[in-house]
C-alpha cells in the first residue's frame, strides 16, 4: 500500500479556516521572532510583555497607540478595497505625503481662515492623494503597467518632492534654516484630546468610513463588482463590468483616504510640514499589513490598525529597554505580512493523504 499527498483546489474556504490561518500566522510570527531575539540574548517573553505594556499598559501608551493607529486606519481602509479587487496598491505612503503637501499649501498659502479652513484642507488632501493614485490606475487600465511597480516608484517621487518643498520654496523664514515650513495658524490645526496627541476628528472620520466601506462592499453594486473583479476578472469582463472604471474608482477611494491620513499628520500632530521621513513613520507601508491582517475587511481594519499602532509604539521598547535597533520591529512586521499572505494563499488548497494499494 502506498500513501501519497493529494493537493486540491479549495475555492471557498470556510470562515473557520480563514480565522485559523490568521491565528497560525501570528503564532508563527511570534515563534520566529522569539528565535531571533534568543540569538541576541533577549528573553522573548520579556520583550513581548514590554511591547504590550508599553503600547497598552498606561494611558500615555494607549494614547500614542491610537495616535499612530489613525493614519494606519485611514490608509488601511483604502487598501482593503484595493486588495479586494486584486489591485496591489503599494503607494499609500506617497499618497499620504501628497495629502500632507496639499493640506500644507492650503494652510499656509490660501487666504482662508476660520471654520472653513480645516474642511478645505481635508478636501485638498483627499483629492491630492486620489490624483496620485489615479495616475497608476490609468497606467494599469490603459497600458497594462504593473501597479506594484508604478505605485511603489511613485512613493519615491513623493518623498523627493517633499524634500524639495521643505528645503526650497516652502522653507519657513521663521525656522532659522531648518527644513520645515512655518507653523500652521491655529485655525489650521486639528483639535486633540487634552493631554494626548489624538486628533479626534480624523479618528472619528476613520471609524465612520470603515462602516460606510463595509456597507458599500456588502450591499452595493459597486462593492459586488469589486468582489467579482477580485475573484474572477474574466467573469467580470464577460458580465460587462468595466475594469478600468472600477479600478479608477478604487484608487480614488484608496489614494484619497491615504491623503486624508497625511492631512491628519501635518494638521493634527506636527502643525507644520517636515521632511517626509518625519511626517510618516512608514504608515503607508505598515497599512499593507493592516489590510491583510483584517482579511481585507474594512470593519476588521479598526482592530488591526490599533494592533499595528501598538507595535510601532512598543517598538521603542526594543531600543530603550532591550538595546536593540528600533528597526527590529520591522522584522516583526515583515514576518507578519509574509505568514499572513502565505496563509491566505494556502487556505485555498486542501491537502489530504491518499492510500493506494499495489
Amino acid at each position: 500500500m502506498r500513501i501519497r499527498l493529494k493537493i486540491e483546489r479549495n475555492p471557498t474556504p470556510s470562515k473557520l479556516m480563514t480565522t485559523s490561518v490568521l491565528v497560525l500566522s501570528l503564532g508563527a510570527t511570534l515563534l520566529i521572532t522569539a528565535i531571533i531575539l534568543l540569538t541576541q540574548g533577549v528573553d522573548p517573553l520579556y520583550a513581548y510583555a514590554g511591547i504590550f505594556i508599553g503600547a497598552f499598559g498606561s494611558w500615555h501608551g494607549l494614547s500614542e497607540t491610537l495616535t499612530k493607529a489613525i493614519p494606519l486606519l485611514l490608509c488601511g481602509l483604502g487598501l482593503t478595497v484595493a486588495f479586494r479587487a486584486n489591485f496591489w496598491n503599494i503607494g499609500a505612503e506617497g499618497q499620504l505625503l501628497l495629502g500632507a503637501f496639499a493640506a500644507t499649501g492650503v494652510a499656509l498659502f490660501l487666504p482662508v481662515q476660520g471654520l472653513y479652513l480645516i474642511p478645505l484642507m481635508i478636501m485638498a488632501g483627499f483629492f491630492a492623494g486620489a490624483a496620485w493614485g489615479v495616475v497608476t490606475a490609468i497606467f494599469r487600465g490603459k497600458f497594462g503597467a504593473n501597479e506594484v511597480v508604478t505605485t511603489l516608484m511613485m512613493n519615491y517621487i513623493a518623498i523627493e518632492l517633499g524634500k524639495f518643498l521643505v528645503t526650497g520654496p516652502w522653507r519657513g523664514p521663521t525656522q532659522h534654516g531648518f527644513p520645515y515650513t512655518d507653523v500652521f495658524p491655529a485655525s489650521a490645526q486639528l483639535p486633540i484630546i487634552e493631554g494626548t496627541r489624538i486628533h479626534y476628528p480624523t479618528l472619528i472620520l476613520g471609524l465612520v468610513v470603515a462602516v460606510l466601506l463595509y456597507i458599500m462592499m456588502k450591499k452595493t453594486r459597486l462593492g459586488y463588482e469589486i468582489r467579482v473583479i477580485g475573484d474572477n476578472p474574466h467573469a467580470a469582463k464577460y458580465a460587462g463590468m468595466g475594469y478600468t472604471r472600477t479600478v479608477l474608482f478604487i484608487m480614488i477611494i484608496s489614494g484619497g483616504l491615504a491623503g486624508v491620513a497625511g492631512v491628519g499628520e501635518v494638521a493634527g500632530v506636527n502643525h507644520l510640514l517636515r521632511p517626509p521621513v518625519q511626517i510618516s513613520q512608514g504608515y503607508g507601508f505598515a497599512a499593507i499589513i493592516v489590510a491583510w491582517i483584517a482579511m481585507r475587511n474594512p470593519l476588521a481594519a479598526i482592530a488591526s490598525s490599533i494592533f499595528m499602532g501598538g507595535l510601532l509604539v512598543g517598538g521603542d521598547i526594543f531600543q530603550t529597554s532591550l538595546g536593540l535597533p528600533f528597526q527590529t520591529v520591522n522584522i516583526f512586521n515583515g514576518l507578519i505580512l509574509f505568514f499572513v499572505i502565505m496563509g491566505l494563499v494556502l487556505r485555498h488548497y486542501k491537502i489530504s493523504l491518499v492510500r493506494r494499494s499495489g
